[in-house]
């Protein structure tokens, strides 16, 4: 397993990933699926203190993650929302903790101060894998987005860096 930065190549691979975990109902709220090429220009736009990184396999890329802008004012300039999405079929073998972990180490080297996600609140190994990772539980929306005509939770967490 190999975690390097994204590049213009691995739209396909990170447009396949996310459109698992569109599809899956288990990792966000987002219901459209991306294109390889919307995910280029997504990867094109970012500017360098919100990366994306890939985790390479055996049988190339099974994961990617990246660090996103928490709120475009200035006083939330050192915290940074991310992303984590693993291989439908890679799932459950540490790729999300490496992932993770480089994440951490990566906002740490930007002067990110805090680390924070809203995540589904159903995902359990997501909220396990946080929860061993330091990162605490701030809060619950509760009824805060309607997927497939039902409502759901959204949990926040959040870590210190610094």
């Amino acid at each position: 397993m190999r975690i390097r930065p994204a590049e213009p190549g691995d739209a396909e691979a990170i447009s396949e990933i996310y459109n698992q975990g569109i599809v899956d109902r288990v990792a966000t709220l987002e219901t459209t699926l991306r294109t390889p090429g919307e995910r280029r220009s997504w990867l094109e736009a970012r500017g360098p203190r919100h990366p994306v990184v890939v985790c390479e396999g055996k049988h190339g890329v099974c994961g990617w993650a990246s660090l996103n802008s928490f709120n475009p004012r200035e006083a939330y300039d050192n915290v940074a929302d991310f992303s984590i999405y693993v291989e439908r079929g890679s799932r459950g073998r540490g790729i999300g903790g490496a992932l993770l972990a480089h994440l951490e180490t990566l906002a740490a080297e930007l002067g990110f101060h805090k680390l924070v996600l809203a995540m589904l609140s159903s995902n359990g190994a997501g909220i396990a894998l946080y929860r061993r990772q330091g990162f605490r539980e701030v809060g619950t929306y509760r009824e805060h987005g309607r997927v497939d005509g039902r409502w759901v939770d959204i949990l926040i967490m959040e870590k210190i860096l610094t």
